[in-house]
């Protein structure tokens, strides 16, 4: 990372005082789409990601790679990342998550994917975390071998009341105040909620006029979420009263070209919720280099957007853990930028009907090789973003 604005040709890592390194990478066999940081605080275990491939055919991976020199009784490496996991997925996983927070004693890991249908899995642990399961052999040099750890499906998760046909899920969020609620979002316009203790669907509903991108739980909330679709527009949702929702954002109609077309609104692709200030989500439309910043409290408009800074279009966004309106953003200019959207904020600002504020300068920028398709930005290891891009994961200090 450096300060924006930046030359690609002057981004020097810093010298810390402890000997580190600032990117650390992992090379994967086949394009990466679905990321997520481990969210336990265990040191040892919070440097890993689960990471899901993108293969067109009925091939696809669910893999686990955890930073190779916190690995206990592994050979040295020139690897920064070693896949501890791996697990197949005949589609490609649309989104994947680690639980938020354990529920109970137990020593494994518990991760979520949507798909084809929402699946929950169970890591299981090895010796250097108090399990019983061995993960090293030695072999005939009498030296250790690492072995992969064990991804064990625990339940595949299916609402097919309707018929007999299950629509394939867009994405999904796993609720951090209630971690037995999942819900996710489908093509077939529907939310679904989800108790994950039980294996059984709590609600379902029709969410949008067509198909809906994503979903996500205001964070601190067990009954809040919003989503996002085809329709353009941002809707919110409480549990506790389905029989009503709020429009807090809509996309301007566009001209429409295509007659039989139900509406002619610009999609919204994804969403989020702040973590640090619950009544605030960040969105962005289908092919577009801007974001927009909208408070729950001002439905209609915007209060502030990001914009001039990427040249190409957004695909991903991720909200500080610890940092109180910062925001990292991914797009097809290869870019990945940090922002602040408190940054120069009159005071008073929050006023509706007024236009949203302007956002031109990222606090910071960082270059990859590629597309930047997925990030996630740590809640165990604040100063690190997972960034994913063509066969590529980094992890960035920040």
């Amino acid at each position: 990372y450096n300060n924006y604005p930046y030359r690609q040709d002057t981004l020097q890592p810093q010298q810390p005082l402890i000997p580190t390194k600032e990117i650390y990478q992992y090379d994967a066999p086949w394009l990466i789409y679905a990321l997520d940081w481990c969210k336990t605080p265990i040191e040892q275990k919070s440097f890993r990601l689960a990471i899901g491939s993108f293969i067109e055919d009925s091939n696809n991976k669910l893999q686990i790679i955890s930073r190779t020199d916190l690995l206990d009784h592994v050979p040295p490496s020139r690897n920064d990342f070693t896949a501890v996991a791996e697990a197949d997925s005949y589609y490609p996983i649309t989104k994947v998550l680690w639980e938020p927070r354990k529920t109970d004693a137990r020593s494994s890991d518990l991760l979520a994917t949507t798909g084809d249908i929402l699946r929950i899995w169970e890591l299981v642990d090895d010796p250097r975390y108090g399990s019983t399961n061995s993960i090293t052999t030695r072999n005939n040099s009498n030296s250790y071998v690492h072995t992969p750890q064990q991804l064990v499906k625990k339940a595949e998760l299916v609402n097919m009341k309707q018929s007999d046909f299950s629509a394939p899920l867009t994405s999904f969020d796993w609720n951090e105040t209630d971690p037995s609620l999942i819900v996710t979002s489908s093509i077939d316009t529907t939310c679904t909620v989800w108790n994950v203790e039980t294996n059984q669907a709590k609600t379902q509903l029709i969410a949008h006029d067509s198909d809906v991108y994503d979903v996500a739980f205001m964070h601190g909330s067990a009954d809040t979420f919003a989503s996002v679709g085809a329709d353009g527009s941002v809707r919110l949702f409480d549990l506790r009263s389905l029989e009503h929702s709020t429009i807090l954002y809509e996309t301007q109609p566009v001209p429409n070209t295509t007659p039989n077309r139900m509406h002619n609104s610009v999609p919204l692709l994804r969403l989020q919720f702040s973590r640090m200030n619950s009544n605030l989500l960040a969105t962005f439309h289908m092919v577009s280099s801007s974001v927009q910043i909208l408070d729950i409290r001002y439905p209609s408009a915007p209060i502030a957007e990001l914009c001039k800074s990427h040249s190409g279009s957004i695909n991903c966004i991720s909200w500080s853990p610890t940092e109180p309106g910062q925001i990292v953003t991914g797009g097809d200019d290869s870019q990945v930028l940090v922002w602040n959207i408190n940054q120069n904020e009159p005071r008073n600002s929050y006023y509706n009907h007024q236009p949203p504020r302007t956002i031109q300068d990222p606090l910071l920028a960082y270059v990859a090789d590629a597309e930047v398709n997925s990030l996630t930005w740590s809640k165990s290891c604040p100063d690190w973003i997972g960034v994913g891009f063509g066969k590529t994961v980094q992890a960035l200090r920040v």
